[in-house]
This record gives C-alpha cells, sequence and structure tokens, in this order.
C-alpha cells in the first residue's frame, strides 16, 4: 500500500511539475512578446500592442515615479517616457513563475533599462508581474517595478 501512495505522489508530482514547464513557457513566451513591443514602442502600432497585454484597469507599481491606477495612463507616460529612449532586457535566468489557482500566475525578476543612443544599460531592477487568464487570454492586472539601483 506505502508503494501505491508513493507511486500516485511521484506520479502527481510529475503532472504539476509538466503543468509548471508549460505554464512557465507560456509567461516567458508572453514576457518576450509584449517587451518585444515596447522595446519597439516608437514603431507603428507597437505602443498598441504592448497596451493590449494590459488590463484596462491595471495597477503599476514603480518605487521612483509612483503608481499608476489605469492603462490609458500607464501607456500615455510609457509613451512620453520611454519609446524611443529606452529598451528593457529581462536578466537571463532570473525569470520565475508560480501559478495562482484559478486565476493566473506570477512572475518575478530582474530587468534592466538600456539606452538606445549609448547602448548602456546603467540601471536593474525587481520586477513583479500578476498575469490573468481567462480562457486563452493572458493579461496583466499589477505590476510592480522596485530596488531599481545602479547595474554594476
Amino acid at each position: 500500500m506505502k508503494k501505491l501512495a508513493i507511486s500516485i505522489l511521484l506520479c502527481a508530482g510529475s503532472v504539476q511539475a509538466a503543468d509548471n514547464a508549460a505554464l512557465t513557457a507560456t509567461i516567458t513566451r508572453l514576457d518576450s512578446e509584449m517587451f518585444t513591443a515596447f522595446n519597439q514602442c516608437d514603431k507603428p502600432g507597437q505602443l498598441d500592442k504592448y497596451a493590449s497585454y494590459f488590463d484596462p484597469n491595471v495597477e503599476f507599481y514603480h518605487d521612483n515615479a509612483g503608481v499608476t491606477w489605469t492603462r490609458d495612463v500607464m501607456i500615455a507616460q510609457t509613451g512620453k517616457n520611454v519609446c524611443g529612449d529606452y529598451q528593457r532586457e529581462l536578466v537571463p535566468g532570473s525569470l520565475k513563475v508560480v501559478p495562482v489557482k484559478d486565476f493566473g500566475a506570477i512572475a518575478t525578476g530582474s530587468h534592466t533599462f538600456c539606452q538606445f543612443g549609448s547602448g548602456k544599460c546603467e540601471g536593474i531592477a525587481e520586477f513583479t508581474i500578476i498575469w490573468r487568464q481567462r480562457g486563452d487570454e493572458w493579461q496583466v492586472t499589477r505590476a510592480l517595478s522596485y530596488g531599481h539601483r545602479a547595474n554594476k
């Protein structure tokens, strides 16, 4: 009986690991697609594409810039302060994804922002992104960028 229970637990663990791997692959893809649009937001249609990844009522918390409470405000600020000047780069190996039962996922990691003109990536920060899944659609409902510091 103990062998059967252990076998069932190992099987369940394998299924959960496969589910987590699939979720991580999905969020990794979404992160890449979203920030490809962000990095090209000065090009036609890319800022709108970037905006499509966010819930209309997204909350964005930035330790230096403060809080925005809607997608429209966040996107307007991105257009004004980022597009054509900076690009975001995910720190390799830093992305971690955790499922949220009956909702979606939490993604955390580190990212740098590099200036287009100089190519310098002088700052680094941590991020947390809350993704909600509705059917096949994923959207960001909360985003945090914090701990900004010089990139050594």
